[in-house]
């Protein structure tokens, strides 16, 4: 049986509170929310703080708020609650959607909104027990000197699993940092890097407070995820795809595409935005000869490892298969759906 370490346990009310315990604890402390990501990468001994600073009391977290401008999710709304919002899935289906396929019920009942978008990379040689990974003398993201999926690499090329942040990069969303120096505003886009390891942006001792959703305006979005079974799963592959309408009157289907993006998860350390996928679609209707396009564009960047599920080949083949799911759901609601 897998055993927590020994730590302590710091429960702050206020955002002044829990940034006070971080510096106090500097490198020995980390903040929790909902607990499903961090305290199994504690078992496993990836991660060993002493304190751990929990952010489950700040009520500030726990809030959706509709405004003019978009709609504030707080970070520590959890999985389930974003997912049955009324608030969100109707404005919002493919963040709720994505937010239902994370995982089981009983760990969405308790996994956090900021929890999945600071999800920490995966690897087959990373996300093993202590002995299995001192067996293999460890890997460069914990203990180790070499990435076992490429040894002559010199990053780390665990990958990126969350369901909500390739979601939030398509939509634009914008994430609401705090920290010792005040509080500052981040693309959805920019809060990731393309490394195993330092994967975030953010900086350690921020807290990430909430996401800005941009308000609905012609746009529409879906997202399709890949994985062996239909629920618990990490994903080897997600697909979201958003599009904005060109405003005009007549049939709905003749209207164009604006803008578009597609962004791909599980294929890279970071959500990867295929900016040619995006081109193709603009200025379309999202024919079948433009789906094709840019499913083909979204194909070709992708890059999964044998670090994850599947064979790495046929997961490269899924890209555009999946991404052409996505782009034909799109337009599928573009037809029955009226524009907001």
């Amino acid at each position: 049986m897998l055993r927590l370490p020994s730590f302590t346990y710091l429960q702050p009310k206020t955002f002044a509170e829990a940034l006070r315990m971080k510096g106090d604890a500097g490198t020995d402390g980390m903040y929790v929310a909902g607990g499903t990501d961090l305290y199994p990468n504690m078992k496993r001994r990836h991660q060993e703080p002493r304190v751990v600073v929990s952010l489950a009391g700040i009520r500030e977290l726990s809030g959706i708020e509709k405004r003019e401008a978009g709609t504030v999710l707080g970070s520590g709304v959890t999985l389930t609650a974003l997912s049955d919002s009324p608030t969100v899935r109707p404005s919002y289906w493919a963040v709720a959607h994505a937010a239902e396929l994370v995982s089981t019920p009983l760990l969405r009942n308790m996994g956090t909104l900021g929890g999945n978008l600071c999800l920490d990379t995966r690897c087959n040689y990373y996300n093993q027990n202590y002995e299995w990974r001192k067996a293999i003398d460890f890997c460069m993201k914990k203990d180790g000197a070499i990435c076992w999926v490429a040894p002559s690499s010199p990053r780390c090329w665990a990958v990126s699993s969350s369901d909500v942040a390739p979601v939030m990069v398509a939509l634009g969303a914008e994430y609401l940092l705090v920290g010792p120096q005040g509080e500052r505003v981040v693309p959805a886009g920019r809060f990731y890097h393309n490394d195993g390891i330092n994967y975030l942006t953010k900086q350690p001792d921020e807290i990430l407070a909430g996401v800005r959703l941009p308000a609905p305006d012609g746009w529409d979005a879906v997202y399709h995820k890949l994985r062996r079974r239909g629920s618990f799963d990490f994903p080897v592959l997600g697909v979201a795809a958003w599009v904005r309408w060109e405003p005009g009157s007549g049939k709905r289907e003749t209207r164009k595409v604006s803008e578009a993006r597609v962004v791909l998860g599980g294929v890279a350390s970071y959500p990867q935005e295929v900016p040619e996928a995006g081109i193709a679609l603009k200025g379309t209707a999202l024919e079948d000869e433009s789906i094709k396009a840019a499913a083909e564009a979204a194909y070709r960047p992708a890059k999964p490892l044998d670090n994850t599920d599947f064979d790495l080949s046929w997961r490269k083949q899924m890209t555009r298969v999946y991404a052409t799911r996505a782009l034909e759901q799109l337009r599928q609601r573009a037809n029955t759906q009226p524009l907001t």
